[in-house]
């Protein structure tokens, strides 16, 4: 397991170098997505407004408080990324996203779409809206904000983590592997218990 710093944008060969374990902070921009901000983009066929290239991306859907004409993060917790799987390969292939933060993991199409084109999963531990929140520097944009709160945030971040790398370039998925674990224990467990 090894500790990195990273920026934004992510170059492929910075994110190919991470592995399943390995811990990662990050300063830069940070985009901010959900369910409708993807089905506006894929399903219905909106481009973004601003380049995602090289991009993490977050599954949130943010308090924010509008000041004026400004953006005030309230709070801003990390949702659960498995129903958003079907739009992850295309993030990846289509508009060069290198890494998605979420909770519980993607599947199996967006782990190979990983290893083809370069991107990660980046675990967040659940219930850590307060630290995230603290870490978000500024609201620099919303983007089609007449989806708020699911609309396409761009957050500046300053030491954005701990994040764990839960998915890597070189086919490894840590959800994966500790339910492979939990099954092979699955015996002595029932045998401690008394079941047949």
């Amino acid at each position: 397991m090894a500790n990195y710093f990273l920026k934004t944008p992510f170059s492929e060969e910075e994110v190919r170098q991470l592995k399943v374990g390995d811990i990662v902070h990050f300063d830069g921009t940070l985009f901010g997505i959900r369910d409708l901000t993807q089905i506006y983009m894929v399903d219905q066929n909106h481009e973004p407004p601003v380049s995602l290239e090289g991009m993490p991306c977050i599954h949130t859907s943010p308090s924010l408080k509008k000041v004026g004409d400004r953006w005030e993060p309230i709070c801003v917790g990390t949702t659960t990324s498995v129903r958003m799987d079907r739009y992850s390969p295309l993030l990846i292939e289509k508009y060069g996203v290198r890494a998605i933060i979420g909770k519980a993991g993607l599947y199996e199409d967006s782990l190979k779409a990983m290893e083809k084109f370069g991107a990660v999963y980046l675990a967040i531990v659940g219930g850590a809206a307060a630290l995230e929140t603290r870490q978000i520097e500024e609201v620099e944009a919303v983007y089609w904000e007449h989806l708020h709160p699911e609309a396409l945030y761009q957050f500046r971040v300053k030491d954005f983590g701990p994040l764990t790398v839960a998915m890597d370039t070189h086919g490894n998925h840590l959800y994966f592997d500790v339910k492979a674990r939990a099954k092979q224990r699955l015996p002595e467990i029932y045998k401690k218990l008394g079941v047949v």
